[in-house]
């Protein structure tokens, strides 16, 4: 299909164009490098690094994140009539639900089930990456709340023009939320789980805990080095592709016992090591001289982004280790703001992580499953909300 054949609109007045490209590599870097929150100097929204340039193009030159997989580029540019770039939607069309963390399938067998073909469909979304990030990206310099909003109205356009299902805007910000809604599209939220900072040191951090759980916490640290373990902290010119080549088994060993296949192959590690190295956080374990376990994690301008985790050795607790305590501990000492841990896992509660609501966008085309889809959020939404505030109550801080 031919994104720029068949999705391009025009204002009736000739002010902006939206076309649809099928690869982020169509784009300027330094056009999309102006976007807020896609590059380190953004003015408008703090730095996320899965929307940067080398992270999207990564995920496409690789192969992880093209047509072959089901990620087929449908990216949507608002220019204005001279080409000039206002903004855009990292967007993709699918034909399966795999690498979201945000369900559909229910909805998909509903409408097969009703005659209806739920495949293909658009997302809008950072490919195998459940973070919450800018997703209608504007200039820095441009009015945000027009071309949110031009966005929002061009995406439902551009699925019933291509006459598929639905549009999904997965893990939104609030500022999207509130363009989308506006728009039509229906709300959906989740839950995970992060770290929020404000310490001055990781000893910090402890005192605001129970006595019980503190001491819990110690013991699961000392208990998960207890074969001999050391944690190396790599970043930059450290992550070798010898490094790669470790966390890449890690990677594919953990991931074929969870999903059967993983989504990312080890060239997408290598790209990553050459255009984004000083966003990188792994974080290795070793025994006997060699790497056992790791956790990659990414940098932004005020969060730490968990990743993937894996290992080729069992050890007792060595997963809380890696991934959320050393987590906790890096971003104290970098003064960032905030941890997010990745989807699902409610054991990172005790661990000084607390519940957080995530946000989504649903545009649903056939009348029939948008109504019912609809009456099903609105009590998943209440649910939510309820299990927050029961998760509330059981965090390991002090009580006030």
């Amino acid at each position: 299909m031919d994104g720029e054949t068949d999705a391009r609109a025009q204002s009736p007045d000739d002010s902006y164009i939206i076309r649809a490209v099928s690869s982020i590599g169509e784009f300027r870097r330094e056009e999309w490098s102006a976007l807020a929150g896609a590059n380190r100097s953004s003015l408008a929204s703090p730095y996320n690094p899965f929307v940067s340039y080398g992270f999207l193009t990564a995920l496409e030159d690789s192969g992880c994140a093209v047509p072959r997989s089901g990620w087929q580029g449908h990216h949507l540019r608002l220019e204005r009539s001279d080409g000039a770039l206002l903004g855009a939607l990292p967007c993709y069309l699918k034909s399966h639900s795999q690498g979201e963390y945000v369900f559909d399938h229910g909805w998909a067998d509903a409408l097969e089930r009703a005659g209806g073909s739920y495949y293909p469909k658009l997302q809008a979304a950072i490919p195998f990456t459940p973070a919450t990030g800018p997703r209608l990206m504007v200039r820095d310099e441009i009015a945000p709340e027009a071309v949110r909003s031009t966005l929002a109205s061009g995406l439902k356009m551009v699925t019933d023009r291509l006459g598929v299902s639905s549009a999904h805007v997965t893990f939104a910000e609030a500022p999207d939320m509130e363009a989308l809604s506006e728009a039509g599209f229906l709300a959906r939220t989740d839950q995970q789980f992060h770290f929020f900072n404000g310490y001055g040191s990781y000893d910090d951090f402890l005192a605001t805990l129970a006595s019980r759980k503190r001491k819990a916490l110690k013991k699961e640290r000392r208990e998960a080095l207890a074969a001999g373990i050391t944690i190396d902290r790599l970043t930059g010119k450290d992550i070798t592709e010898s490094v790669w080549d470790d966390f890449y088994s890690f990677y594919v060993d953990t991931g074929s016992r969870k999903w059967g296949r993983p989504y990312l192959n080890r060239a997408f590690f290598s790209l990553i090591g050459e255009r984004m190295a000083e966003d990188v956080l792994l974080v290795m374990a070793k025994r006997a001289g060699r790497y056992v376990a790791g956790a990659i994690n990414f940098i932004g301008s005020d969060t730490l982004y968990g990743r993937n985790w894996g290992c080729v050795e069992d050890h007792p607790f060595l997963h809380f280790e890696v991934c959320y305590h050393q987590a906790i501990e890096f971003a104290i000492q970098r003064k960032l703001k905030v941890v997010e841990a990745g989807a699902q896992g409610e054991h990172k509660l005790a661990r000084g992580y607390v519940p957080v609501t995530t946000h989504s966008a649903h545009y649903i085309s056939h009348p029939g499953l948008r109504k019912a889809v609809a009456d099903y959020l609105e009590r998943e939404r209440r649910e939510v909300e309820m299990m927050a505030e029961y998760l509330d109550e059981h965090t390991p801080f002090k009580k006030s």
